[in-house]
Order: structure tokens, then C-alpha cells, then sequence
């Protein structure tokens, strides 16, 4: 019977210090927490706040649209508002696409 000439050497795998999977558990939390806190609830607040404008928004108000469209509310619908963006000229948008209110007297060409 013949043997291999160079002998094959088994080494022990190094033993993982005790409590290495609870530090992963723990560092996952804390990433997620930072993820939270950094992204997750600024867009909240800031989806809450574009509520609360196409909520309120009335006739009268002076806008403007994603689009860079600025106007003064003319009808408001369930969906969608009616800007008028110059004397007897009126675009019909969504209310979401509305971007800010501008104060009052803003536009002073419409």
C-alpha cells in the first residue's frame, strides 16, 4: 500500500469567540435603527406635510406644480384643481403634482 509523499495536515477550524452571533443580532438593530431614523421617517414627514397642503388647498391660492407650472387655484375637484396659469387660460392638474403654495399676491400677472 502506497502513500501519498507530501502528508495532509488537518487543522482545527478557530473557534468562534463566544457571543459572536448575538454582536450580529445586535449590530443588524442598531443599522436598522440608523436607517430609520436617517431615511425612513424624514419621507414620512414629509409625505405627512404634502398631505396637509393638497388638503387645504382652496380656490384662490396661488401654486406651483412639479412641472414648474406656477398659477392661482380657480376650481378645486376631488382629484384634480383647475389652475390658471394667465387670464382666461386654465390647466387642469392633479393635486398631488402640486408642489408649494406661494404667499398671497405672489402672482400678480394672473
Amino acid at each position: 500500500m502506497s502513500f501519498p509523499s507530501s502528508p495532509v495536515i488537518a487543522q482545527a477550524a478557530a473557534a468562534q469567540p463566544a457571543g459572536g452571533g448575538m454582536s450580529m443580532i445586535i449590530m443588524m438593530v442598531v443599522l436598522f435603527g440608523l436607517m430609520y431614523f436617517m431615511m425612513i421617517r424624514p419621507q414620512m414627514k414629509r409625505q405627512k406635510e404634502h398631505r396637509a397642503l393638497v388638503a387645504g388647498l382652496a380656490k384662490g391660492d396661488e401654486v406651483v406644480t412639479n412641472g414648474g407650472i406656477a398659477g392661482r387655484v380657480d376650481e378645486v375637484g376631488e382629484t384634480f384643481i383647475t389652475v390658471e396659469i394667465a387670464a382666461n387660460v386654465k390647466v387642469k392638474v392633479q393635486k398631488g403634482a402640486v408642489q408649494q403654495v406661494l404667499p398671497k399676491g405672489s402672482l400678480k400677472s394672473v
